[in-house]
């Protein structure tokens, strides 16, 4: 569950900046099928880390070979390549603010040294995506989100992608009616100057559901899905001890 309103924050953040924002909109999946683009994100998050070495390598490095190709301009003129390195700088910075501050607001409240942890072993990941100096600390990254800041704008393209978030199931069975719900949660977590400079800071969580958000992502956090990328890992090291 935090997997999923992390991812949803991030992708706030990333459309935010308009080049990454004509990156991602104008040369994928996303506008006809923003739950598969998001799903195929998911999964290269979960090869990334829990895969053996030499898959997640080819992964990324086939994921790195489609960004070379893609450049464009943005509706004011600017170019943007997808591979510019401060742009995969501020494409691995939100992705890991979301999943780390998920975590951290819904299930367990995380220190400065649990986010430096978290940081410094998603470290060799970025270096993989072409992300020569990632954020290594809670303070490295509130640095970053606030010296970009100032290039970030409200569109119709984030409104669009809220919107089809909260419509289109994107969670399987009965789970995807709290989508509504767990959208809201995921605009709570962008950082307040940032919702009001991008025109979504009146679609956060309501009264009381942060409390109820909690009780939600605590329980999923006990369940144990035996295909789960984690799991996997986990006993795929555990059978080489």
């Amino acid at each position: 569950m935090t997997l999923f309103i992390g991812g949803v924050a991030a992708v706030i953040l990333e459309l935010a900046e308009p080049r990454v924002r004509h990156g991602v909109w104008d040369h994928s999946v996303f506008p006809a099928d923003p739950v598969l683009r998001l799903r195929r994100t998911g999964l290269a998050a979960m090869v990334s880390f829990y895969a053996p070495r030499s898959k997640a390598l080819t992964m990324i490095e086939g994921i790195n070979r489609r960004h070379a190709r893609i450049e464009g301009l943005t509706d004011s003129g600017k170019s943007y390549r997808a591979d510019d390195p401060e742009l995969l700088l501020w494409v691995q910075a939100t992705a890991a603010y979301g999943f780390i501050k998920a975590y951290s607001r819904f299930v367990r409240r995380l220190n400065d040294d649990d986010w430096e942890r978290a940081l410094t072993e998603a470290q060799p990941v970025a270096e993989a995506y072409g992300v020569a100096t990632p954020p290594l600390s809670k303070e490295g990254l509130r640095e970053l989100l606030q010296a970009l800041e100032p290039r970030l704008e409200p569109s119709e393209t984030l409104q669009t992608f809220l919107r089809m978030m909260r419509d289109e199931p994107a969670l399987p069975g009965v789970l995807s009616r709290l989508q509504p719900l767990l959208v809201r949660a995921a605009v709570g977590l962008v950082p307040p100057s940032i919702r009001r400079r991008t025109g979504i800071d009146e679609l956060g969580p309501r009264p009381g559901e942060s409390a109820l958000l909690n009780l939600l992502a605590r329980g999923s956090t006990w369940m144990s899905l035996r295909n789960h990328p984690r799991e996997l890992a986990r006993r795929r090291l555990a059978s080489k001890r």
